[in-house]
């Protein structure tokens, strides 16, 4: 079984997935060698800071042994992809791969012999959302029924939001003033829609008035963000997307939680004294990306 988005996972699987996700933090002594003598290989296409983290923490504390492979260092950047795949996947018991598309992930996945964990591709980011799930359900007791609003760009970690949610009972509002053509599932879209629980909106005060979660994330994808060649293109995003930024003003009265996937650009998509505000779950849901990697590498090697 892969992890290469939500689409396959039923609503129970992810369901067991989160609750081993907290019974994995609340005792982590008990889960100190499920993975003896298994290997995990890391690859990196796109810059990481959380999933590189959590997950070489993760096979370690879990008995097992991570080795994080650098794209542009290795030979994956010069030959068919389907072959090295294939020679990767005799070495080890599970790839975590972290790509720019999501089109080498599908091919990487077909040539795999092992499990293939998508961690984040331009379509998709399952593992962030399975942590967020989890945050949620540690800080409300329950998933069913709650209200999530998602403020920014439809990208893909909205793309895995919607999945996730919808599969979970939550209800999902997207505000989305600016898409992510390369994030685009009409497929995962529709079959959102036909659960009743997601719906697009553009009038974000109403939208946050009576949600349970206020979700944002960055405005420009972290390998543009400095790239002056994507300089105008980030001036008119941010342009766009001031009115939406989530600051005190928008919150209001709100008791929301409020949730962000990192990295964040301070003063962009957030405000600064919104990051550390008393309902910001930021920073636990960045810890529970440990947690909730234990439980998808235990569930899957």
């Amino acid at each position: 079984m892969h992890l290469f988005n939500l689409k396959n996972w039923t609503p129970t699987f992810i369901q067991r997935v989160i609750n081993k996700s907290i019974e994995i933090k609340r005792n982590p002594k008990k889960f100190r060698e499920p993975l003896t003598d298994r290997s995990l290989a890391m690859l990196f296409q796109k810059t990481s800071t959380r999933t590189r983290v959590s997950f070489e923490a993760a096979m370690t504390q879990l008995g097992g042994h991570a080795i994080c492979m650098d794209w542009i260092t290795t030979n994956l950047v010069l030959a068919d992809l389907r072959d090295e795949t294939q020679s990767i996947s005799g070495y080890v018991d599970g790839i975590m791969a972290r790509l720019l598309k999501n089109s080498d992930l599908k091919v990487m996945a077909e040539a795999s012999s092992v499990p293939v964990i998508n961690g984040c591709d331009d379509k998709y980011h399952p593992c962030q959302v399975i942590a967020d799930l989890m945050t949620a359900k540690e800080k409300k007791g329950r998933l069913k029924g709650l209200k999530l609003v998602y403020v920014g760009v439809h990208n893909n970690v909205c793309n895995s939001l919607i999945e996730g949610c919808t599969k979970m009972g939550i209800k999902i509002t997207a505000v989305t003033p600016l898409v992510n053509q390369a994030s685009v599932d009409e497929e995962l879209l529709e079959k959102a829609k036909d659960t009743g629980l997601y719906e697009v909106s553009m009038d974000v005060e109403s939208a946050v008035e009576d949600c349970d979660i206020i979700y944002t994330d960055t405005w420009v994808d972290m390998e543009f963000f400095l790239d002056p060649k994507f300089k105008a293109e980030k001036e008119r995003r941010v342009k766009l997307m001031l009115p939406y930024q989530v600051n005190k003003e928008l919150l209001g009265s709100s008791d929301a939680l409020i949730m962000h996937d990192m990295p964040i650009h301070r003063g962009y998509e957030i405000a600064d004294d919104i990051i550390d505000h008393p309902n910001s779950v930021i920073y636990l849901q960045s810890e529970n990306r440990l947690h909730s990697a234990k439980a998808i590498l235990t569930k899957l090697l």
